[in-house]
Order: C-alpha cells, then sequence, then structure tokens
C-alpha cells in the first residue's frame, strides 16, 4: 500500500465527543521516556519511545508492512477497514489490543533469533508458530504466498531492521491505548 505522505498513529480518546478525535495528553505516556534513557536500550528503541513519550504518537510508515505481515491483513495500521466503510481512519480500543498481542507474540516468538529483526528471522518465526498450529500446510502455503509479493522484481526481500525491543515499544503503545480505553487515529 502506496501513501504520498508518512504515517502517524495518534493516540485519541474514544469515542469522539463532537467531530473531531481529541489527542490524548503525551502524559498519558511520560513513562516511555524513562526506556529511552536506559543505557543498553538500542537506538531505534529509544528514539520510539522518546518520541511516543513527547508525542502520545507512532510514526507508523516503517512498521506497515510487518504489521500486515504478522496480523495477515493489510493497511491495519492505517485503517483501511474503516475508511472504505466512509468512517474515519481510527482504530478502536479492541483493535489496539488486538494489534498489541500479535505483536507480543511475535517478540516473544523471535526472542531465540537475537535482538535484530529481519525479513528473514520473521518467516523463521511466523513459519515456528504457524507448524505448531491448524491446518499448517495451508497456513505455510499462505506465508509463502505472503513473503514472495513483499520481495521486489529482482526478488530482493525488503530490508527490514528492527531492534526486538523496538518492537516490544510498538506493541507497548498499541497496549496502552487499549488498556487505557484510547483509540489510535491513522494521519497520513
Amino acid at each position: 500500500m502506496a501513501h504520498d505522505k508518512g504515517l502517524d498513529n495518534v493516540a485519541v480518546h474514544w469515542p469522539r465527543t463532537g467531530q473531531y478525535y481529541d489527542p490524548v495528553a503525551p502524559a498519558e505516556f511520560v513513562d516511555f521516556g524513562a526506556i529511552a534513557d536506559a543505557p543498553e536500550i538500542a537506538a531505534p528503541t529509544g528514539a520510539l519511545a522518546l518520541h511516543i513519550a513527547k508525542t502520545g504518537t507512532v510514526r507508523a510508515t516503517a512498521y506497515t508492512e510487518l504489521v500486515d505481515l504478522l496480523l495477515g491483513l493489510e493497511g491495519v495500521l492505517y485503517a483501511t477497514d474503516a475508511a472504505a466503510e466512509d468512517e474515519d481512519p481510527v482504530i478502536d480500543p479492541d483493535g489496539c489490543a488486538w494489534i498489541a498481542g500479535g505483536l507480543e507474540r511475535f517478540v516473544e516468538g523471535h526472542e531465540h533469533f537475537g535482538d535484530l529483526v529481519t525479513f528473514d528471522t520473521v518467516a523463521a518465526v511466523m513459519r515456528n508458530a504457524i507448524s505448531g498450529g491448524r491446518l499448517p500446510e495451508q497456513q505455510l502455503r499462505w506465508l509463502d504466498h505472503r513473503l514472495a509479493a513483499l520481495r521486489d522484481e529482482a526478488g530482493n526481500a525488503p530490508h527490514w531492521s528492527f531492534a526486538r525491543t523496538e518492537l516490544a515499544i510498538l506493541a507497548g503503545f498499541y497496549r496502552r491505548c487499549a488498556e487505557r480505553g484510547f483509540a489510535v487515529f491513522a494521519d497520513y
């Protein structure tokens, strides 16, 4: 899915009280700033945590393909289902819990692959998860199709390079929204 501008996922109060959604005060995420100050934290993790702490927002563009693959849908962080129904592009608190849960399971499943998350390690984690589930052959074919679709014309994989801790912070943002009854507005 291509959009001209970057995508921000902005924490907003749910439901809206008027014509517009009111942004959540960044103070609701201030504790994320302490993560950014930890000396052993990876730079991308710290940058994400600090941005969330200061703004109550995730710059989500870099995560869209990964989240779509992990959750098996298209445009998850763009809230395209809502937009297609002529509604505002908003992820409700239940949707935030679903996103957080998927990311949390992935982060946990990636633990023995180390802290660097790449296209290849994502594929390995997903294959491991699918192999133990229902209809593994069918699900593995689906996964292989999805992975192939993410490759460019020359067969090169996306250049994903995330810290596992970065994805844990991303999950934490959506979990916080779910637990406090916030929604996420897809602003692009």
